[in-house]
């Protein structure tokens, strides 16, 4: 869901044939760290995602440009096209443009699934993937990373 196809793929979401929620987001300056990407997040969109892992270079300490994202309702893609992407970043100087393509990975579950066993889970917790409450009273808050226990 780039700039140039992004109304193509707003359509099909619209008219529910496009139900898919979790997005790279792309073009993300490379001193942004996860907790500057989650306030800007939050500030239009607290609550509606419970997935969100930026993706970083271990040997500089430095994002790679590109974050995963999950919404909670296919709805909140539109609102967060609408107020993202095509646009500029708002913390540092930068000409990076927002971008936003559809995962490999799709929906809550295999994101979990796929990152609970990552050796990223092993890195400082300000590098590893984060979760987030999307109802009650912690609505938008991060909340434990649910680990494997073993059990199917």
């Amino acid at each position: 869901m780039t700039a140039h196809n992004k109304s193509n793929n707003n359509s099909l979401i619209k008219i529910g044939l496009d139900v898919r929620t979790t997005f790279m987001i792309r073009n993300i300056p490379n001193k942004y760290t996860q907790e500057m990407l989650i306030a800007e997040l939050n500030e239009t969109h607290k609550g509606k995602y419970d997935f969100l892992y930026l993706r970083i270079d271990f040997a500089n300490k430095c994002n790679v440009g590109y974050a995963f994202i999950n919404f909670v309702e296919i709805s909140t893609v539109l609102s967060f096209a609408e107020l993202h992407v095509g646009r500029k970043w708002t913390c540092f100087n930068s000409n990076k443009i927002c971008e936003l393509s559809y995962a490999n990975v799709q929906g809550y579950p295999a994101l979990v699934d796929k990152f609970r066993t990552s050796s990223t889970m092993r890195e400082r917790p300000e590098y590893r993937p984060k979760v987030f409450f999307t109802s009650g009273p912690m609505k938008g808050m991060e909340a434990p990373f649910p680990y494997y226990s073993g059990q199917k």
